[in-house]
């Protein structure tokens, strides 16, 4: 496989992969998200999409430039988790209360509101070897948007 066409596959698959694990933890293991973790999803949203569009335009540069969008968005992403990370190991403030309802199905509003439970943005939910999501997310954001961009300016 050539260079580009590797870093076009890594541009698709890597938003793809740190998505299905966020929603997984999400949905499956019930670690709710809080504020900064929605930041940290929008720009992989957006590499998903320009990744997905550099294997259907039509053009050589097109789609370069797709991929090195999709490596941006991916980089932006890794920088919000570092942030983030930073507010959860308390290196410095963050900029928002940031403090999320969880909003159960059914019953009473006010009661389910009220019951809801809290979800902070400087109390990492997980960790493993003392690196939260938050910054797993940056390490393997930020390693895959410098990998796909070192293959980009490969050179046959």
């Amino acid at each position: 496989m050539n260079a580009f066409r590797l870093a076009r596959a890594l541009a698709l698959a890597l938003p793809v992969a740190l998505m299905a694990g966020a929603l997984g933890s999400q949905y499956i293991a019930g670690l709710y998200p809080c504020e900064m973790c929605h930041w940290q999803r929008w720009p992989h949203y957006a590499a998903i999409v320009l990744a997905a569009l550099a294997f259907v335009v039509p053009g050589i540069a097109a789609k370069r430039t797709l991929v090195a969008l999709a490596a941006f968005g991916i980089a932006v992403s890794g920088a919000i988790g570092v942030f983030h990370a930073g507010v959860e190991y308390h290196w410095w403030e963050g900029i928002t209360a940031c403090t999320t309802r969880v909003q159960p199905g059914g019953g009473d509003f006010l009661d389910a509101l009220l019951k809801a439970p809290i979800i902070r943005c400087d109390v990492a939910q997980w960790s493993l070897g003392g690196i939260s999501l938050a910054g797993f997310n940056a390490i393997f954001s930020l390693g895959g948007a410098v990998a796909i961009l070192a293959l980009l300016t490969r050179r046959r």
